[in-house]
């Protein structure tokens, strides 16, 4: 039999008999009473006369009925079986007729009808074949009993369910039931119920003595034993924990051999005891368990097991020990024992089956069976195609899904009880109904079965999927939080009531961490992917609001940052939504009160400097590659840049900027100074000089530059690392930004200019038969020819050193703002050459089709020169004045005059004037993200020492002050600041009088918020917006409506001097 426990999840009974020839079966008398701990003498006996007239429930011992009337009970079950086309036929019978006796049951049952089916007739025949052996038989059902330890079995539901049996017995193969079966009947179902009934009610306190004592042995030390001193007394080598002292007895024992499959039962033990009263939990675990050791390889003996937990209990916690643990446990563990040998034995051959039916199915097989479960689904539960919103094939992914995760339960269960869960609480987020999961499972089950496939394969699909929906639907409904669900609708107002009810410890575990078994999701991460921003913006807001009580601060900060390191990024990913502000206000505390015209303002920022390990926190790039220069110019950003920047990162950018202005000078010196000395009486030394200035610049400025940039390069295509140019030619990240593109620019400059030094030219002809040689000459023949393109190199490395020079400017915002709005306008510089370029090109065309002989516009280039003289000014009057000869080609050039030099240029000027005016006022903030790029990237080369150095003199360990006198918490850095910067006139933190236990929630916090300004002119606005809509009817009311105009009017004045005052309290 089976039945369910009051959240409405099915509690699995046996599924098969056990078999004829198993070892467990054959030895199941030798197993007593006494044993398992039961609390009547094994001689006790059941009065057959009283169990078939009611249910007995004040006794349990062993049943032996009459050999007649046993025999007549196993015939006429096992003709009901054969009258039945199959056994699945026999439990949709019993299934059928206990639903129609007992309706108001229906709605305990939520698995799958032919599961529970199936369970039903499973159940009664293991009962049934089981009445010739009344030991045996008062295991199993003491068994069933402990199965059900957690549903309210009852004398009168005990009575239906037999009833009901009876019923099906009578109209199917009534002709063979004699009084003496039908009386052999009832006494056996009897017998069951009552026994049930008498487990749940005598082995209740075995459930306690299970749990409290497994608790003990869990925080349990050998070490930790004092000596009469009170002084610790440890003893080396000896074991301490559970695990430890697991092992160790079971080496003692010689049991090493059975460690493999000893350890699987030990990682889910815990499991199974914390949740003996939990029958459907306690059953999932014993599949999930039975399917890993139906793969293991050494032989099972379960006494061992059993033994090592027993004496590892016994060691861990001797002062609580005695005889009611031991029989407790001994009870426990041989109901498991059972349970997992019984499904151990099913589960045989099942996984074999379910391979073979997968692999039997084609590409249409498999969308012909998802097409019929999913009609089979939607008939039965019709409010599940409000769920089903995806695309066919999306439907038909999913359902692949199942059939693939219904083999992998059996390949590798503990990983698919993972996944599982994860899905599990997925769907919390989805707000999937648990209801929907056992219509699903039927739907599968008899699509598989109309399918005319092997019994065996249907059985052992529709047990995994079973397996599958329970766990599903258990973390389901232990992860639907009233916080999911506000998540779900969107509401920060249904949020902000949900939380309300926390307690103020666990408040910050409720926004961030939501556990079952050993998955967990975070709500406020499903808020964001989810898309309901609402409830993200609300809960961040939340967690970041201080609050406090007489005792403590409560601040959710640092639970924040611990349970979700990447906020950030997250924060970054949706940034259109205004969470990342949100977050960032919360991070600061400014005081309501000044001292000195300054004001004290506490940053929060340990989280964004460092990581969890006291390493620089590298994810505050992300800010700066958001390159929003409002963002950069918060509060709380700037002050951190600001503080790396000035307290660390500009001593260590100055010293590299120093090494490379020495090589500027020095590039200066031998490519624009020193040639130029004494050029008609070189000197040996002079020469050396220039040979040694040149060698450093190659060696110190080249080799480095050179090195780095082929280690960049490699790493980024290993690394698959590109930025395509025009989306088309690929080019290694590292080359994103203007600096390092220079830089390689640099590169193969310099390249360049070693290939054609003259220096190296000459070192073989050094002193040659010409002019000006001598030691490391520049003039020998060799070195003439390469000298106009060795100097266009020498002039593009000197132009690209004084370029690279300009990252100085980021010691001043004010030159970094400047230059970066010259960098800003020439954008429509370039426009403005575009379109001068354009009409030159067509009035020089233009000019040149006259057939003019003038010598300045005789062709097309020719023309062209002339026509960019005169837009620089640098064409001569006498030739205009000769121009007026020939009128075609004055007039043209007045009207290029006229487009380029007046229409153009002003222009020009109006759009430097408004680009100007447009990007100055975000001038500072790209200033900032400049620096602030620089900043991270000297920090991260940074050694470890000088940065461990830098966070040590920030004292972030230490509590800093609100208001003086009123320390708060770590974390923070204070400072001051003029109390004009940023006014503020109520106290950021919520203070709350009464019971400062952290069991406690928090007041309600809408008498907060009465008061305030915004909940005020938002109550005048409504009021105002009432009183006109009460005005506007009035008006179209005629002379019945002038008393409602004249009404309204008065309340649209009432409503006004009301808002005036709010206004004047304000």
């Amino acid at each position: 039999m089976q039945d369910v426990d009051e959240d409405g999840h099915d509690v699995a009974g046996f599924t098969e008999p056990l078999p004829e020839g198993d070892e467990e079966a054959s030895n199941l008398s030798d197993i007593s009473g006494v044993s398992l701990g039961n609390n009547q003498p094994q001689e006790v006996e059941e009065d057959i006369d009283a169990l078939i007239s009611d249910v007995q429930d004040h006794v349990f011992g062993e049943m032996r009925l009459p050999e007649d009337v046993l025999h007549e009970v196993q015939s006429t079950w096992t003709a009901f079986l054969a009258a039945m086309p199959s056994r699945d036929a026999a439990g949709e019978a019993i299934y059928g007729v206990v639903f129609d006796c007992a309706p108001e049951l229906q709605s305990l049952f939520k698995t799958a009808r032919s599961v529970m089916a199936m369970r039903f007739v499973n159940g009664l025949n293991l009962i049934f074949s089981e009445l010739a052996r009344p030991t045996s038989l008062k295991v199993v059902t003491e068994t069933l009993g402990f199965q059900h330890l957690d549903i309210e079995v009852t004398t009168p539901r005990v009575c239906l369910f037999r009833d009901a049996i009876l019923d099906v017995l009578e109209s199917e193969v009534g002709s063979i039931l004699t009084p003496q079966g039908k009386a052999g009947f009832l006494a056996t179902l009897n017998y069951v119920g009552g026994a049930m009934i008498y487990v749940r009610r005598e082995y209740g306190d075995r459930i306690s003595v299970l749990r409290t004592s497994w608790i003990a042995a869990s925080i349990a030390r050998l070490g930790d034993d004092e000596d009469d001193n009170g002084e610790d007394v440890g003893h080396a080598g000896e074991p301490s924990g559970k695990q430890e002292m697991f092992l160790f007895n079971a080496a003692v024992m010689g049991f090493t051999a059975s460690m493999g499959w000893m350890s699987s039962v030990l990682e889910q033990f815990e499991n199974m005891v914390l949740n003996a009263a939990k029958s459907n939990r306690l059953q999932e675990e014993c599949d999930v368990l039975s399917l890993v050791l139906v793969k293991s390889k050494e032989a099972i003996v379960y006494a061992e097991f059993k033994a090592v937990m027993l004496a590892s209990l016994r060691s861990l916690v001797p002062k609580i020990w005695g005889v009611e643990h031991e029989v407790a446990w001994t009870w426990f563990w041989d109901n498991l024992e059972r349970m997992i040998k019984s499904q151990v034995a099913n589960l045989k051959g099942q996984q074999r089956s379910v391979d073979r039916f997968i692999k039997s199915l084609d590409d249409q097989s498999i969308a012909k069976l998802c097409r019929d479960v999913y009609k089979r689904f939607f008939e039965q539960a019709p409010s599940g195609q409000n769920f089903f919103k995806q695309s066919t094939t999306r439907l038909y992914f999913i359902a692949g899904k199942v059939l693939e995760m219904s083999l992998d339960i059996y390949l590798k269960p503990r990983e698919m009880i993972e996944e599982i869960s994860a899905l599990g609480l997925r769907h919390v987020g989805y707000g999937m109904p648990t209801e929907l999961f056992p219509p699903f499972i039927e739907a599968w089950s008899q699509s598989i079965q109309s399918m005319q496939v092997d019994a065996r394969a249907v059985s052992s699909l529709r047990w995994s999927l079973t397996l599958i929906s329970k766990c599903l639907v258990r973390t389901i409904l232990e992860g639907s939080t009233i916080v999911m669900k506000a998540i779900n609708t969107n509401s920060a107002k249904r949020f902000r009531k949900a939380i309300s009810i926390a307690s103020r410890q666990s408040r910050e575990q409720e926004l961030l961490k939501i556990t079952v078994g050993t998955q967990s999701i975070s709500p406020l991460y499903w808020a964001i992917q989810s898309g309901s921003f609402q409830v993200a913006r609300a809960m961040l807001t939340d967690l970041l609001t201080i609050r406090a009580d007489r005792d403590n601060y409560y601040y959710g900060c640092d639970a924040l940052f611990e349970r979700h390191p990447d906020i950030l990024q997250e924060l970054c990913a949706v940034r259109g939504q205004g969470l990342l502000p949100t977050m960032l206000d919360g991070l600061c505390w400014r005081s309501k009160w000044t001292i000195h015209k300054m004001r004290r303002v506490n940053y929060f920022v340990k989280h964004l400097i460092q990581n969890s390990d006291g390493t620089f926190n590298t994810s505050i790039l992300v800010l700066v590659k958001l390159n929003d220069p409002n963002l950069i110019r918060h509060p709380v950003v700037s002050f951190v840049f600001k503080m790396l920047w000035s307290r660390m990162a500009s001593y260590s950018f100055l010293q590299s900027r120093i090494v490379f202005l020495f090589l500027v000078v020095l590039v200066v010196v031998s490519q624009s100074i020193l040639p130029r000395v004494n050029v008609q009486q070189e000197t040996n030394a002079h020469r050396a000089a220039l040979f040694a200035s040149r060698m450093v610049a190659y060696l110190a400025d080249l080799g480095p530059l050179l090195f780095s940039h082929v280690w960049l390069s490699v790493k980024d295509v290993r690394r698959r690392s590109f930025v395509y140019v025009a989306g088309v030619l690929p080019m290694p990240a590292y080359l994103g930004n203007l600096t390092t593109l220079s830089q390689l620019f640099l590169v193969f400059v310099m390249l360049l200019m070693c290939t054609q030094e003259p220096i190296f030219a000459c070192l073989q002809d050094m002193y040659g038969d010409f002019p000006g040689a001598g030691l490391f000459t520049t003039h020998c023949p060799a070195a003439v020819a390469r000298e106009n393109v060795y100097s266009v190199l020498s002039q593009l490395s000197v132009l690209l050193h004084w370029l690279l020079l300009t990252d100085l400017c980021i010691f001043s915002l004010r030159v970094c703002a400047y230059l970066l709005t010259c960098l800003r306008v020439l954008v429509e510089l370039f426009h403005f050459c575009l379109a001068v370029t354009f009409l030159i090109a067509a009035f020089s065309c233009a000019i040149a089709s006259l057939g003019t002989f003038l010598v300045d516009f005789y062709t097309i280039p020719a023309g062209a020169g002339s026509l960019l003289r005169i837009i620089l000014g640098m064409y001569e009057n006498k030739r205009f004045v000769a121009l007026r000869e020939f009128p075609r080609v004055y007039s043209l050039l007045v009207i290029f005059c006229i487009t380029t030099l007046i229409f153009l240029a002003n222009l020009l000027v109006a759009q430097l004037t408004g680009a100007y005016k447009t990007v100055y006022g975000d001038m500072e903030g790209y200033a900032k993200l400049a620096r602030s790029s620089v900043t991270v990237d000297t920090i991260r080369s940074q050694r470890p020492r000088k940065w461990a150095a830098f966070l040590a003199s920030l004292k972030l360990e230490d509590r800093i002050e609100f208001n003086e006198g009123d320390v708060g918490m770590a974390g923070g850095i204070q400072v001051l600041e003029p109390a004009n910067l940023n006014p503020t006139y109520e106290e950021c933190i919520h203070r709350f009088g009464g019971s400062t236990s952290v069991e406690n929630p928090w007041p309600e916090e809408s008498s907060l918020e009465k008061g305030s300004l915004d909940i005020r002119l938002k109550r005048l606005e409504k009021l105002v917006v009432r009183a006109t809509k009460n005005m506007m009817k009035g008006m179209d009311g005629g002379s019945i409506g002038s008393g409602t105009g004249s009404s309204a009017a008065s309340s649209f004045a009432s409503g006004a001097s009301s808002g005036s005052s709010m206004n004047e309290s304000a």
